[in-house]
């Protein structure tokens, strides 16, 4: 019998990514993914890590009253912030189950500077992308990551190597409890 994983978003970027990190680290166990359209609760683009966290939290919290019914819940919630003159952008994700939640962050980059001014702006990052690269919806492909870096590392692998750090109290309880 599989294990219904409910994934705060319907991007599919985020679904596949929490597809991967659950397959990698727990393994043994079948899992259906469904995606669930959630409220962040925060800005469009989050713009600091203090709002990053606070929208994948707001987004599980969404996830766990209205789909009880799953075994796990995901959040992954991109943001960015200022680190001097530049920004930088990262992602932090949180999962939980019935006993307990986690969460780990992202690596973080920094965005060119013409991305950084139109976010600066207001402008949301992957719109920021698509306008200056001239891409379609790039946050649902590879996003800004796979643009800078060729998709040598895309969106999806810099998401699920947090959902494996975040996983690890699933995969191993007993040094975490």
């Amino acid at each position: 019998m599989s294990k219904l994983v409910m994934v705060a978003s319907m991007n599919p970027v985020k679904i596949d990514a929490a597809r991967l990190g659950f397959q990698a680290m727990l393994d043994a166990q079948n899992f259906e993914f469904q995606g669930m359209k959630t409220p962040s609760g925060v800005s469009e683009q989050p713009f600091s890590d203090a709002e990053t966290l606070t929208g994948a939290m707001n987004r599980i919290d969404y996830a766990r009253m209205n789909a009880q019914q799953a075994d796990y819940w995901i959040a992954l919630e991109g943001g960015v912030e200022e680190r001097g003159e530049r920004l930088a952008a990262f992602a932090w994700i949180v999962i939980g189950d019935k006993h307990r939640t986690t969460q780990s962050r992202t690596g973080t980059f920094f965005i060119p500077d013409k991305v950084s001014k139109l976010v600066k702006e207001g402008m949301e990052l992957g719109e920021a992308d698509d306008i200056l690269f001239g891409k379609t919806n790039s946050k649902q492909v590879n996003g800004a990551i796979g643009i800078f870096t060729d998709d040598i590392i895309t969106r999806t692998t810099l998401y699920q190597h947090a959902v494996m750090l975040a996983l690890a109290p699933f995969r191993n309880p007993h040094y975490f409890d």
